[in-house]
């Protein structure tokens, strides 16, 4: 397996290669030049400018043969080095600018990394190596701002819905409490009945309040976590305790199947939260009358927990996108079933920090969540 250094290399072996033979050409152009000068000013150039002598200013051939022997003949070193270092200024000077014409491509294509199109960003077949990353860099950045504009159209989303929620129980509150104020002769079984539906949606309320606090601070808040031993078969079983309230009405139950003893090291609140979510979501689509089993056992270093209800499948094509930000399975927004969509994405961020796995498959017969976390 080559190392980065090695296609690192590998990545600058066009351009190196091009430079190379670019200097070899300078190399062979500057001993040519000099090769020639060196000949053309001993041979028949050294004539003509003897000739020119005699011709132009009168001089007698002896006396322009000396002129030219010190002139030029005995500086012979001094006019090619002179007449050298010309051309390699020259030779240098495109040298470069064809050199820094790369600088101008990545920088051209540098620019093109925030504008919106679907145009790739093309450059010189030696630069296909940067070429290659920069348009893997914008197809990251596209993928990225349209994750960021979905999750927050689906959070404007919720908190439109949420926001007309919230005005029916919201009514129903002041109309109960309305009445209960208007008469307070009222019959006594009547006026329970009223507290109690006023009381129910009371509960409601907080309930949407509470959804829109997640909604708010999701992106606030840093997971830290306070890892302390954990006693899996107490923690799950307490937690399917508190869930009776909601499993009661339906006729649905919790079957929790750990072994006794089975620890684990982490945050005791935060992993509780995750397993609070999934449950939660287990008993919104499950089946009226089903059992909902949680099971957890050890794998090699790590724990496993399952959480299987019956229900209607989940679409093979939602099972990617169930833990996103602000994602609702139920298109539909059920009231009793529908949160702000935030607990599955929650619960992963807290399995991530604990170095752990969540995932899920759904078919006809269940749907099983299952956590996989270091022991």
């Amino acid at each position: 397996m080559k190392s980065k250094s090695d296609k690192r290399s590998n990545d600058y072996t066009k351009i190196e290669r091009k430079v190379f033979f670019r200097m070899l050409l300078i190399i062979f152009a500057t001993v040519t030049t000099v090769y020639l000068l060196r000949n053309i000013l001993r041979g028949r150039i050294g004539d003509r400018i003897v000739r020119f002598l005699v011709i132009a200013f009168r001089f007698e051939n002896s006396d322009a043969m000396t002129i030219y022997q010190l002139m030029i003949r005995n500086n012979m070193d001094m006019i090619l080095f002179v007449v050298i270092l010309i051309f390699l200024i020259i030779l240098f000077r495109f040298s470069a600018s064809w050199f820094t014409k790369y600088f101008d491509e990545i920088s051209a294509g540098m620019d093109k990394l925030t504008e919106e199109s679907d145009n790739e960003i093309t450059l010189s077949p030696e630069l296909d190596f940067m070429e290659n990353k920069l348009n893997q860099i914008k197809n990251n950045l596209e993928k990225q701002k349209k994750a960021a504009l979905d999750a927050e159209r689906r959070k404007n989303d919720l908190v439109v819905y949420l926001a007309h929620d919230i005005k029916t129980p919201l009514t129903s509150v002041i109309g109960y409490l309305s009445l209960l104020d208007e008469a307070p002769d009222m019959p006594p079984k009547q006026k329970a009945k009223y507290v109690g539906v006023t009381l129910e949606k009371a509960y409601r309320l907080e309930q949407l309040i509470n959804e829109f606090f997640e909604i708010t601070r999701f992106n606030l808040q840093t997971i830290v976590l306070n890892k302390e031993k954990i006693n899996l078969l107490f923690m799950l079983q307490q937690i399917a305790d508190e869930f009776y309230p909601m499993l009661a009405p339906q006729e649905k139950r919790v079957s929790v199947n750990v072994t006794e003893g089975l620890t684990l090291l982490g945050d005791a609140d935060k992993l509780a939260r995750v397993f609070n979510n999934i449950l939660k979501n287990a008993i919104a689509y499950s089946y009226e009358n089903s059992v909902i089993d949680i099971s957890a056992e050890q794998q090699d270093k790590n724990i496993v927990i399952t959480f299987t209800n019956q229900g209607n499948p989940i679409p093979q094509a939602k099972l990617e996108t169930i833990f996103e930000k602000f994602y609702r399975l139920d298109s539909a927004r059920s009231t009793n079933t529908g949160g702000a969509g935030l607990g599955l994405a929650i619960a992963q961020e807290i399995v991530t920090v604990h170095d752990g796995t969540i995932s899920v498959v759904s078919n006809i017969e269940n749907t099983t969540f299952t956590v996989k976390l270091p022991s």
